[in-house]
């Protein structure tokens, strides 16, 4: 039986494109993104401090990085959130004009595993990067939008995520970078949405947004739909785990591309939500930084 799952509204933050959440654990605070606004958001539940930061460009994503330092991913290149300006760049993708950085996540290791995608959602030039502090270079996953990707605990599985495609692939990782050799995870049925960013938890089970499914779920690693989370918005970007036990999952959304008429329907859409999570999350590892 699919458990339910009732989210509530922290941050009426009204994004254009909500993405990205990272909970920063020495921090106690999660941080998102704005990828179409230009903004980077803090916030704090403890104090319900609320922080945004208009940066420019086009904020994809935020990881924590060594020395406490915060790493936010924008149009073609790597950069570091300092006093709310980005500073930089760290490193630059080699990739066509019309892409852009979308999600990413980090390994055990401390590698930056980062996809693109073409920004205008038509070509098939996004794929998926791995960056070692040194070397910065696309290992697969080619498709026009890619989201995720999420890396197992023990950093041998990698999940990423064919938007457009409705799919999401299961990649072991265990011997190396490449995604040449993976297997179908699961198919998203075109009347429940696209899939977009993932997340995995404790128990190794999956977490994805749904765009334009109104909903979170949470799949087993044997692919079975286990909860689902139902949304008053109909832009589901992510999930990421938080508080001091990992127990709240965030929910990015997003107002991008919907009518007047829907946003008067869903006048809740491109806000940050929580829910309370049947298990914990994993704390996201530190990037390493070049030298």
């Amino acid at each position: 039986m699919t458990a339910a799952i009732e989210p509530r509204l922290v941050w009426p933050v009204a994004a254009t494109l909500g993405e990205g959440p990272a909970w920063i654990g020495r921090e106690n605070a999660l941080w998102f993104v704005d990828i179409k606004g230009g903004r980077v958001h803090r916030y704090d539940p403890a104090t319900d401090e609320r922080q945004s930061f208009e940066v420019g460009g086009m904020p994809s994503f935020l990881v924590p990085a060594e020395g406490g330092r915060l790493l936010v991913g924008s149009i073609d290149g790597l950069y570091l959130l300092e006093d709310g300006k980005l500073t930089g760049p760290v490193a630059k993708i080699d990739m066509p004009a019309h892409n852009r950085t979308n999600d990413a996540t980090v390994d055990p290791s401390g590698r930056l595993w980062v996809g693109t995608m073409d920004n205008e959602e038509e070509a098939l030039t996004g794929a998926i990067h791995v960056f070692d502090a040194v070397d910065l270079r696309p290992v697969g996953g080619d498709c026009v939008i890619t989201n995720g990707p999420a890396i197992s605990a023990d950093g041998g599985t990698i999940y990423h995520v064919d938007t457009l495609g409705r799919t999401i692939y299961r990649c072991d990782i265990s011997s190396g970078t490449s995604l040449a050799k993976g297997e179908v995870f699961v198919t998203i049925a075109e009347k429940d949405g696209h899939p977009d960013g993932v997340t995995l938890d404790s128990e190794g089970c999956l977490w994805v947004g749904l765009w334009g499914g109104w909903q979170v779920r949470r799949y087993a690693p044997d692919g079975t739909l286990l909860a689902i989370v139902a949304m008053p918005c109909a832009n589901c970007t992510k999930v990421a785990f938080g508080g001091p036990d990992l127990r709240t999952g965030y929910v990015t959304t997003a107002r991008k591309g919907l009518s007047e008429a829907e946003l008067n329907g869903q006048p809740l859409a491109g806000g940050l939500f929580a829910f309370d999570a049947p298990a914990p999350g994993v704390a996201l590892p530190e990037m390493r930084l070049p030298a």
